[in-house]
């Protein structure tokens, strides 16, 4: 099996080398994820500049891109055939409700999917102290049941873990997304060394609405949420009463 591996968090971080490590025991691995930490980059290609890459050690490449970049790069540009599975993580930090669209990590998960690659995103719900032990188990097991029952054309898998030991795990949920409460008083406003005003996003934790089926719900119980998410974002259930409006166009 050949599997795929890259995160936003960056080539360096320790999620990304515990969950390859564990994937070596059931295939063959390549890593490819950025040069540095690309958090919430989302779905971004780099097209304004040359991309580059760099083996820093067997099977470990940097690249000076976005996360989606790496996985275009390298499905279409360096590996020689497609990949059996892409698997991008583990994230230092949840992508639950929203996340999801302004995630680099999943982000790649869905280039991968658009590329033709069944694909999962693995996140840790955590802030510090991060326990990458129990995700990587899970994503192994994982990557073994895709192989044998495969995903659905276009789409992807969201999975979130919760912080802790093996043994503290609840069990798995299959989930839908969150939706989260945002704060008003989200960003904060300061003023700098010069005398000049900015602005810093995520100012303040945010809260969830309580779903029973959600995927913060899930984390809440201690259960790993695993989210299945599709590449058509069509909302099916408006089509016909927008057709009812009767849009025209007028000059």
């Amino acid at each position: 099996m050949k599997i795929f591996v890259t995160n936003d968090d960056g080539i360096y971080s320790h999620g990304i080398r515990v969950l390859a490590e564990a994937l070596k025991e059931i295939g063959d691995v390549l890593v490819i994820a950025p040069d540095r930490e690309r958090t919430a980059a989302g779905h971004a290609l780099t097209l304004h500049k040359p991309l580059r890459l760099e083996e820093i050690e067997k099977g470990y490449f940097a690249g000076n891109g976005t996360p989606t970049d790496c996985v275009n790069l390298g499905i279409n540009g360096i590996m020689k055939s497609l990949p059996d599975i892409v698997v991008s993580g583990i994230n230092k930090g949840g992508n639950l409700g929203e996340d999801v669209t302004y995630s680099g990590t999943v982000s790649a998960a869905v280039e991968g999917t658009i590329l033709g690659v069944p694909s999962i995103a693995i996140s840790l719900v955590a802030d510090v102290d991060f326990r990458f032990e129990a995700a990587a188990h899970f994503a192994v097991g994982l990557v073994k049941m895709i192989m044998k029952k495969s995903l659905p054309k276009d789409t992807l898998l969201n999975v979130n873990v919760p912080n802790v030991s093996k043994d503290e795990i609840k069990g798995v949920k299959i989930t839908r997304l969150g939706k989260r409460i945002y704060d008003r008083n989200s960003i904060i406003e300061n003023i700098d060394p010069r005398g000049k005003k900015y602005y810093w996003i995520g100012g303040s934790r945010m809260s969830w609405e309580k779903m029973e089926d959600s995927d913060f719900a899930a984390i809440e119980e201690n259960m790993i949420s695993v989210t299945p998410l599709c590449l058509d974002l069509t909302n099916y259930a408006v089509i016909d009463d927008l057709k009812k409006w009767n849009i025209k166009f007028s000059n």
